[in-house]
């Protein structure tokens, strides 16, 4: 498939350019929906346990507060930037036509203001409050996010989500380093883990939206790939992150707690993706898969439930 070309669309929808100003409430919510708060919540489920884990038990609560705070500015200001740029994209998919600026609440102009503004004060409070590794690692992100998969990868190959996840793991950089000033190979553990976490975790998604991005000619790989194809890359993903779980019991002197967790919750989310796995290659269609979603949100549990995992092993070893 040759990359897409990038759509075109108005500044704001014309039905709504010459709108009258929303209420003051309305256009806050806008704005906070720009920042997209949901992912960011899964982002910080994995900041905190870090900073557990690189203290080696509570870190100055300063630095947690200044990290977690810092962390959701930048977050906030890369999936901002990502909405400016996704804007074509978006006003054509069904799941995506309703964010603020394909409606006109927000103008693509103020978006793009805003999402500097947050990625400035991002920084600021990393750099005060943290450390300035913290604070280059979350300058790091956003542009990573924002321009290299946004504008770069996610319109050109079908493995975008794979290098996409590049993005995911920064947090778990970024919260070790607020911590400790550097980095060292525990961080980089949990970070493949999040790295192999994120296509198994996304492509579900994209199999449910699948007519959405292939309208929006994004090539994810359950659009442009086949089913086979789709199936042994996601059990790929999901083996590799497993083992990275295990990986970080000698690297970082985990115990008994993390260790039996990560294996039950491996084996569990491991079956669910073969379960999935053996319907696409039935199926031989991956539009005729029932219930991806499943998969879907079953991978935030096992993310959430590694991650707790790594914030009560210190307080038990």
């Amino acid at each position: 498939m040759t990359p897409p070309s990038r759509l075109t669309v108005p500044e704001a929808p014309p039905a709504l350019a010459a709108a009258a100003p929303a209420p003051a409430r309305s256009r806050l919510a806008a704005y906070v929906a720009l920042t997209k708060p949901r992912i960011i919540e899964l982002l910080l489920v994995t900041t905190v346990p870090t900073m557990v884990l690189a203290a080696g038990g509570l870190p100055d609560w300063r630095v947690v507060l200044a990290t977690l705070v810092g962390g959701t500015l930048a977050a906030g200001s890369a999936n901002t930037l990502n909405q400016v740029a996704d804007r074509d994209i978006d006003a054509v998919m069904e799941r995506t036509r309703h964010r603020p600026i394909v409606t006109g609440e927000v103008s693509p102009r103020a978006a793009l203001g805003f999402g500097l503004a947050l990625g400035v004060a991002a920084v600021a409070l990393l750099w005060w409050g943290t450390t300035p590794l913290a604070a280059l690692l979350a300058v790091a992100a956003v542009v990573f996010y924002a321009v290299v998969y946004t504008l770069v990868l996610k319109r050109r190959t079908s493995q975008n989500i794979v290098w996409g996840g590049a993005a995911g793991f920064m947090p778990v950089l970024i919260g070790w380093a607020a911590v400790t000033g550097s980095l060292a190979w525990a961080p980089v553990v949990l970070s493949a883990v999040i790295f192999f976490w994120t296509p198994p975790h996304y492509w579900p998604l994209s199999m449910r939206y699948r007519d959405d991005y292939a309208r929006a000619q994004v090539p994810m790989l359950p659009v442009v790939g086949s089913a086979r194809s789709l199936a042994w890359q996601t059990v790929a993903h999901t083996l590799a992150m497993v083992a990275c779980t295990l990986l970080l019991v000698p690297v970082a002197g985990m115990g008994v707690v993390y260790t039996v967790t990560v294996v039950v919750a491996g084996a569990v989310f491991t079956a669910a993706v073969l379960g999935l796995a053996r319907q696409l290659r039935t199926a031989g269609e991956v539009s005729t898969v029932v219930r991806p979603m499943r998969v879907f949100h079953l991978s935030i549990t096992y993310l959430s439930v590694v991650f707790l995992a790594v914030a009560v092993d210190p307080f038990l070893v």
